[in-house]
Order: structure tokens, then C-alpha cells, then sequence
């Protein structure tokens, strides 16, 4: 019970199952993404192992030279010194291009994995989801969300890496040449990590703001776009502009919080380095002082000094990149950890080829469970029969057309098919059986051909233009210059409404499919356009299991049987002259018609 209410909470909003997770917890998940591209992830690793011992190695030659070669006066050497640190120099590049392109192989494939597998389980996720979620921030999930962790994981993430390992093996040596000097260099790092966790988490929650911030604005610009002519017909230019501005404000003052978090914590990092210096210097000058320590091991210690700083001195300039990236872990995670609503057995059957015999036995539903929209409803659609929905909005007609498509579960009672309960079949071999046409035209930007076709991938020629031919759109498509090759633009911007329907009715009817649900699919159509759409439905309908959902009754009066709905129960049943006859819900609504 509990698990179910908390996929009801992510279903309508995801964002409230984002929680303070640690840092350590959320990329300990992240790197399994990475270990998935293991061989170029050790490769890498090795090489900074390389850079490492490089880095220890430096300093012993300028140290080698000031104690040694120098006093001693060996001027023939100091030409192999010079050789010598070239050829390091040499070195350190091979090994730096190769670290380079190894962790930037690895975080581009891990990068294209995890938007790879976040857009397949938004795929999967319940029609509901995306009733309760604005489109702008699931955008932003694997737009935003995911380029946050690209720095990171390209470049940072090796940085850090190699740091690390440069950290502790000089610390290693420096305790082993001079355990004192070392630990008093040392003694600030307990606060140097208490302050960045300090930060990072005030850094954090500042960051959850900015992204945000950023998908409110992906979502201001998806409604405004796509509703520009509404914006336009309105004349709202300016009210929609001064909404982004607002926004945008937003926006800004959420990121220069960041900016003033991460410009206090930088300067703080870089006194505690230049305090670590301040005691080598002071402490090690009077080691050399005392000869306890030579000149040539206090200027390594201080180039030590130096290799242990930069862990730290980037750590501070990444730590915005880092808590940026553990935010969009946290969204990201909280969406993938998300589960559909409506669920695949593991042991799901394929459907095989279907009659369309429909039967709804007892059906309870409601998109708020605390307020059904059907109670107790049965309802049986005979195999090659139309059954024409009718009734007030709101009654439930839409509802059991997505509860026949498997969108929705039922809370009680069940659904079959043939005799087949569709929670026991695969959604694909239900829905790949099935043609809907529903009162909100959706093309695709593409030309027509390809809107067709996107009913059925691999469709041929002929099959597209009959199914044109079907729905009345082949005359229309000749009439462009460049037939079913014209692009229609987005959401089919650049056609008429009854062209645009008739271009969904051929791409459900490119399918075949036995099971026929038409959800108000002629409302956009003009005089002419329903005409031609009518004078189709009647061979269309033929053998095939067909629902219709209509506001014209014009468009019902041949079905083979019409039910009456109201308030998500059956008011009436039967076919048009019966309930002509009946003088009762459908005769009044008849009669309001002819008036």
C-alpha cells in the first residue's frame, strides 16, 4: 500500500519525492553508470596512476640539483637535467592526452546511457504522468538535467581523480622525509572539509533553485509556442512577455545565489592553502636554519605544497559543479525510480490476433480514486460491432475509450478481450491491435507520408495511399506541389482541421487494426469534411469492433447499438430508433439538436 502511494505521489508530482540524499549515496549510483564502460574507465585510470608518480618525481630532480649538483659543482650533469625534464614534460602530455580522451570516451558514454535509459523509462511511464506533469521540466530532465553531469563526468571527475592520487602519494613521501613538517601542513585539512561540506550543502539547495528555475522557463517557452496564435489572437504579446521576464529575474536571482555562495567559499579555500604555506616556509626555513632539513628538500616540500593544494583549489572551483550535478542526480533518479501506473506482468502473453470482442465486467475507476468516474460499470462490445458512445461531458465516454486502450488500470473489476484480461497481455501486442483517433488531432513534424506511415513502421507505398484514399485525404495531399512528400509542420500547423483529421484517420486506418475506437474523431470537421468522413465510416466499420464517441448524433445513427451514458452509469441502451422511440435521454438530447 505504502509503495502504491508513493507512486501515486510521483505520478502527479515528482519533484515531492526528491529528498536530501547524500552526495556519497547519489554518485555511488552514478558510477554504476560508469563502471557499464569499465575498459576505457581502467585505461584512464591507469594513465592518471602514471601522472601521479610523475608529479612525485618532479620536484626530487630540482632537489637533486640544489643539494647535489650545485655545492658539488657537477656542471657536466645539468645538461641530463634538462633532458630530463623535458622528457617528463613529453611524458606528461602522452599521458595527459591519453587520460584526456580515455574519461571523455567514458563520460560521453555514460552520459548517452543515462539519457538513453531515462527517455526509455519516460517512454514507460503512465499516461498519467504526463497528465500531471508540465512538459517544459521533463525537458529539462533529460536536457538540462543531464548536460549538468556532462562536466563532471568528462573532464571533472578525472581532475579529482588524479588529484587524489597525486594527494596521497606525495603525502606518503612528505611523512616519510619529514612526518612534523607534514602533519602541521596537514593540520588545516579537518577544517578544509568541514567548510566544503559546509558550502556544499547551503551550494546544493541553492542549485535545486536554479533548476527550478530553469523549467519553469522551459515551460513558459513549450506553452507559448505552442500556443502563439492563441497568444497572438489575444494580442498578449506584452502580458506573455512580461511573464518570461519575471521568470527570467527568477532565474538570475537563483543562479547569483550560487555565484555568492561559491565567491565567499573560494577565497576562504585559498587562505587555508596559503596557510599551509605560511607554515612551511616558516617551520621548514628554520629546519634548514638548523640543519634539519636541506635547501633543496624545502623547495620540494614547498612544490609538494603545492601538488597537495590543488586538490582543494580545484575542489572549490568544481564544488559548484559538483553540487549542480548531485541535484540533477536527485531529479534524475527520482524519475527513473518511478513506476508506471499501469504495469506489465513479467509473465504478460502476447495477444494473438483478435476478433474484438470487448467485455467490462464491473468496472470501478477514477483518475481520483476518492471520486469515480464509473461505478460498477458493465459493458460488453460484440466482436465485429459499432458501439457509439453518447452523453454529457464528463459521463465517462472518453474514460472507457482509455480503459479499453490499457491506459488506465481499473480500481475494481476487469477488462478482456476475446476472453483475454488485458492486464495479462503486453501493452504492445494490445495496443499494435488496436486504431484510436482521438478529438485532439496529433501530427508530427514530417511530411505527410512519413505522419501515415507512423501507424505502422515498414508500411508500403500502396498502403499508405489506401488508407489515404479511406479517409478522403488522398485528394487533398494531390492538390500540393509536392504530394504526400509535403512537410506539414509542427502538430500539422500548415493543414486545415478536417485535413488534419482526415491524416489521423489514415494512420490509424494504415494499421488495420480489428479494434477501431473513434474518440470525437470527426469534431473538427467541416460540413464537407464529415461528409466524405461518413460516407467512409461505412465500408471502414464493416467487420471490424468499433467504438464511437460523438457529440453529433448525426455521425452515430447507424451504429449497431448506442449507449446512453450519464454520470458514468448507463442511462439507456439500444439503437437509434429504439431510443427514438424510448422517448428519453437520447430523444431530448435529439430533439436539442434539431432546435
Amino acid at each position: 500500500m505504502q509503495a502504491n502511494m508513493i507512486r501515486k505521489v510521483a505520478e502527479s508530482n515528482p519533484d515531492q519525492l526528491i529528498t536530501k540524499t547524500p552526495v556519497f549515496v547519489l554518485f555511488k549510483r552514478l558510477f554504476t553508470y560508469i563502471w557499464q564502460h569499465k575498459l576505457p574507465l581502467i585505461a584512464g585510470l591507469s594513465t592518471i596512476v602514471g601522472l601521479s608518480f610523475l608529479q612525485v618525481l618532479i620536484p626530487q630532480i630540482t632537489r637533486y640539483t640544489i643539494d647535489v649538483l650545485i655545492p658539488q659543482q657537477k656542471f657536466n650533469q645539468l645538461p641530463w637535467v634538462g633532458v630530463a625534464i623535458i622528457g617528463i614534460a613529453l611524458l606528461l602530455g602522452t599521458l595527459n592526452y591519453a587520460r584526456s580522451y580515455t574519461m571523455a570516451l567514458v563520460g560521453q558514454k555514460t552520459i548517452y546511457t543515462i539519457r538513453h535509459v531515462l527517455y526509455e523509462h519516460l517512454q514507460k511511464l503512465s499516461l498519467s504522468y504526463y497528465e500531471n506533469n508540465r512538459t517544459g521540466a521533463l525537458m529539462a530532465r533529460v536536457t538540462q538535467d543531464v548536460d549538468s553531469l556532462q562536466n563532471l563526468i568528462i573532464s571533472d571527475v578525472a581532475e579529482i581523480i588524479a588529484d587524489t592520487f597525486a594527494f596521497f602519494a606525495v603525502v606518503s613521501y612528505l611523512l616519510y622525509a619529514d612526518w612534523q613538517l607534514t602533519c602541521m601542513v596537514l593540520a588545516t585539512l579537518p577544517l578544509m572539509i568541514y567548510l566544503t561540506q559546509l558550502f556544499g550543502t547551503r551550494m546544493r539547495g541553492a542549485y535545486r533553485d536554479v533548476q527550478r528555475q530553469g523549467a519553469e522557463i522551459n515551460n513558459h517557452l513549450q506553452e507559448t509556442f505552442s500556443n502563439i496564435k492563441v497568444i497572438k489572437a489575444c494580442a498578449n504579446e506584452g502580458y506573455e512577455v512580461d511573464r518570461f521576464s519575471e521568470r527570467n529575474r527568477e532565474n538570475m536571482a537563483a543562479n547569483l545565489r550560487v555565484v555568492q555562495l561559491w565567491s565567499v567559499f573560494s577565497p576562504v579555500i585559498d587562505l587555508m592553502n596559503h596557510l599551509g604555506l605560511a607554515i612551511v616556509m616558516v617551520y621548514g626555513s628554520w629546519e634548514v636554519i638548523q640543519h634539519r632539513l636541506s635547501i633543496g628538500e624545502l623547495a620540494a616540500f614547498v612544490a609538494y605544497l603545492n601538488i597537495i593544494n590543488q586538490p582543494a583549489k580545484k575542489f572549490s572551483r568544481l564544488l559548484n559543479v559538483i553540487q549542480k550535478a548531485a541535484t540533477a542526480c536527485e531529479r534524475i533518479f527520482a524519475t527513473l525510480d518511478t513506476e508506471p501506473e499501469v504495469m506489465e506482468k513479467p509473465e504478460a502473453i502476447a495477444l494473438p490476433n483478435i476478433k474484438g470482442n470487448f467485455c467490462f465486467e464491473n468496472i470501478t475507476f477514477g483518475y481520483d480514486t476518492n471520486e469515480p468516474v464509473l461505478k460498477a460499470f458493465s459493458l460488453e462490445i460484440p466482436a465485429g460491432t459499432t458501439l457509439a458512445l453518447v452523453g454529457s461531458s464528463g459521463a465517462g465516454k472518453s474514460t472507457i475509450a482509455n480503459l479499453a486502450a490499457r491506459f488506465y488500470d481499473p480500481q475494481k473489476g476487469r477488462i478482456t478481450v476475446d476472453g483475454y484480461d488485458l492486464r495479462d497481455v503486453t501493452l504492445k501486442s494490445l495496443r499494435s491491435q488496436l486504431g484510436i483517433v482521438s478529438q485532439e488531432t496529433l501530427l508530427l513534424h514530417g511530411t505527410i507520408r512519413e505522419n501515415i506511415a507512423y501507424g505502422k513502421p515498414g508500411v508500403t507505398e500502396a498502403e499508405i495511399v489506401a488508407a489515404a484514399q479511406a479517409s478522403h485525404a488522398h485528394e487533398f495531399i494531390l492538390e500540393f506541389l509536392q504530394g504526400y512528400d509535403t512537410m506539414i509542420g509542427e502538430r500539422g500547423v500548415k493543414l486545415s482541421g478536417g485535413q488534419r483529421q482526415r491524416l489521423a484517420i489514415a494512420r490509424a486506418l494504415v494499421k488495420n487494426p480489428q479494434f477501431l475506437i473513434l474518440d470525437e474523431a470527426t469534431s473538427s470537421l467541416d460540413t464537407e469534411s464529415e461528409a466524405f468522413i461518413q460516407d467512409a465510416l461505412k465500408t471502414l466499420l464493416q467487420g471490424r469492433t468499433s467504438l464511437v464517441i460523438a457529440h453529433r448524433l448525426s455521425t452515430i445513427q447507424t451504429a449497431d447499438q448506442i449507449v446512453v451514458l450519464e454520470k458514468g452509469a448507463i442511462a439507456e441502451m439500444g439503437n437509434h430508433p429504439e431510443l427514438l422511440a424510448n422517448k428519453g435521454r437520447y430523444a431530448h438530447l435529439q430533439a436539442l439538436i434539431i432546435k
